[in-house]
């Protein structure tokens, strides 16, 4: 019974290092879908009230729980042990709330990435903060305009111009006539482009929200059986 003990009291460490590498991993997850978010005005809006910031802050609370469910295993401590499966238990219910909101949040993202860059692009040449923020979209996702190119249409004049940020090699006035010009621009709308880059960062929330709660569970199953034994008072060290 004693080696029994001793075998789970350790597994129980291994479980708290992972918490902390998940812990890490949360955090991480959390900033990249904010950061791929908030380029976008009307989008921010969601990042500010949504599931990132939400990860990032279950993230460092795993820390301190790592730290209570260490601490108990290494003194036996019945208490600490109680207060990490106490902890744990409140992560894991928000994680999965977390999940069930990403799945609902990535099901409205069907329009809003195409309507925010179709209101970026009216404000384009009087706003330079808005030009910025398009010319990065879509230089990163490689796109012009927000359904195709011909959005630009506006852009000058002439009707035949798009942003030099349209160009797959960026050079000053790189845009000017290149409207239809397939081999110099990008042809496919950031609308697209943006909403499965939106989709799949909301996809990776939610599996990485569901993969952790389901290896808390097997550490919060470990810390049980922990407890089991210190209140028996079985040596476990």
């Amino acid at each position: 019974m004693e080696g029994g003990m001793k075998c789970v009291k350790f597994l129980f460490f291994f479980f708290n290092f992972i918490f902390w590498l998940c812990g890490l991993a949360l955090i991480i997850v959390g900033v990249v879908a904010k950061t791929a978010i908030t380029k976008i005005p009307v989008i921010q809006e969601l990042a500010n009230t949504g599931s990132p910031i939400v990860i990032i802050v279950v993230g460092a609370v795993i820390f301190l729980i790592a730290f209570f469910g260490c601490c108990g295993a290494w003194k036996d401590n019945y208490c600490m042990v109680t207060t990490f499966v106490v902890l744990l238990s409140i992560i894991i219910i928000i994680e999965i709330g977390i999940a069930i909101g990403a799945y609902v949040l990535k099901g409205k993202l069907e329009d809003l990435p195409e309507k925010a860059v179709q209101d970026m692009m009216k404000n384009y040449t009087s706003n330079p903060d808005i030009q910025k923020g398009l010319d990065e979209i879509q230089q990163e996702l490689k796109c012009c305009g927000a359904v195709n190119a011909s959005d630009w249409v506006f852009y000058k004049s002439n009707n035949i111009s798009v942003p030099d940020s349209c160009c797959k090699n960026v050079t000053l006035n790189c845009g000017d006539g290149a409207l239809k010009d397939t081999n110099k621009i990008y042809i496919e709308g950031c609308g697209a482009a943006l909403e499965s880059l939106l989709k799949k960062n909301l996809l990776w929330v939610g599996v990485a929200a569901l993969v952790i709660a389901f290896i808390e569970i097997l550490g919060i199953v470990f810390a049980c059986t922990l407890m089991a034994g210190i209140r028996k008072g079985y040596e476990v060290m």
